[in-house]
């Protein structure tokens, strides 16, 4: 297979006085949530860190959709992903969801959840603004093509606005799942796991993930009665909670006395050992092919056997720890009526 060798390294660096501003005010307004949000909520940093992981493993996942130019040669961490921007976006999401959590105490978790998102989709949608007419931010053309063509001071509109809450709603699940292992909070652990429920989360998580980064890759060569919108198959989306679900199983019967951490990693690595051979299948056999912008991200080097370029194996992880955690995290709060 062909990689074009790190084609996303050659990109423009160079910052503009007013990028270097915007960074400089990210870093101070973080510095300064941080600094009130510890006035109400303790151990700050060790949930601003969780926050930012998550965050990061949307935008490592994601990387090849957007680009972020412009800020700096100290701004990045991998490719055009930079960790100011991260600081950024997790000083954002986690100050809404501290302060919500502080004045509707009395509203339900799921309540709460819809009331971080509304908010966020519209501070999203004004800092995406920004960086955009900064020249920080970009589209990759595959994302280009599949937007509506409705941009409002350079904002796709209705993508961000269907972007905002998927990026948002899995990141402060994965934030709010390690929370309870953070705040020690007692569980009511169910006595059966209701698997209609379960399987119908899962399927939710999966296909609002998969409509998002559909432009990153296409799914190609399955029956035509099988697409539900654009390329998205029920087939492959049933499939990808198939092997959640069997790693679930495997989880809570043979590994429940573990500590939640070790659980968590158990069932990652069975839905990776799973997920990572049947993905070298699909890419082999013709039913993932993955866009020019994605392509430009791989530096060429292949897992043995799989023959699987090492990003994707390094996406399957993060798509499923994103995905597993959103899955856990509502089936928490509706069995335990949080």
């Amino acid at each position: 297979m062909f990689y074009p060798v790190l084609a996303h390294c050659t990109f423009d660096k160079s910052p503009t006085v007013s990028i270097i501003l915007f960074e400089i005010a990210i870093l101070v307004g973080s510095g300064i949530a941080i600094f009130f949000l510890s006035k109400i909520k303790d151990k700050i940093l060790p949930r601003f860190l969780i926050m930012a992981i998550g965050v990061l493993i949307f935008e490592l996942f994601t990387a090849p959709m957007w680009h972020n130019y412009r800020l700096g040669r100290w701004a990045y961490l991998y490719l055009d992903v930079s960790w100011i921007l991260t600081v950024g976006w997790t000083g954002l999401i986690l100050a809404v969801t501290l302060l919500i959590d502080r004045l509707l105490v009395e509203w339900k978790a799921g309540q709460r959840f819809l009331v971080y998102l509304g908010i966020l989709t519209v501070s999203v949608t004004f800092l995406e603004a920004i960086v955009v007419n900064l020249g920080i931010r970009s589209y990759a053309p595959e994302v280009l093509a599949d937007m509506t063509g409705i941009f409002i001071f350079g904002v796709p509109i209705i993508e961000v606005f269907y972007y905002t809450p998927v990026f948002t709603g899995l990141v402060i699940s994965f934030y709010k799942y390690w929370e309870f292992a953070l705040d020690e909070e007692p569980l009511i652990p169910s006595k059966q796991r209701k698997w209609l429920r379960s399987l119908s989360i899962a399927f939710i998580a999966v296909f609002m993930f998969e409509v998002m980064i559909q432009p990153m890759v296409n799914n190609e060569n399955f029956p035509e009665w099988s697409y539900l919108f654009f390329d998205i198959s029920f087939l492959l989306t049933g499939l990808w909670v198939f092997i959640i679900g069997i790693a679930a199983i495997i989880g809570e019967k043979f590994f429940l006395h573990l500590p939640l951490f070790y659980r968590f990693l158990i069932v990652l690595g069975i839905t990776g050992a799973i997920a990572l051979p049947l993905e070298s299948w699909l890419i082999v056999n013709g039913y993932r092919v993955y866009g020019e912008s994605a392509l430009h991200s791989f530096i060429g080097i292949e897992m043995p056997v799989t023959g699987v370029p090492i990003e994707i194996a390094f996406a399957i992880p993060c798509y499923m720890a994103l995905i597993i955690t959103f899955i856990r995290y509502w089936e928490i709060i509706l069995d335990n009526r949080l």
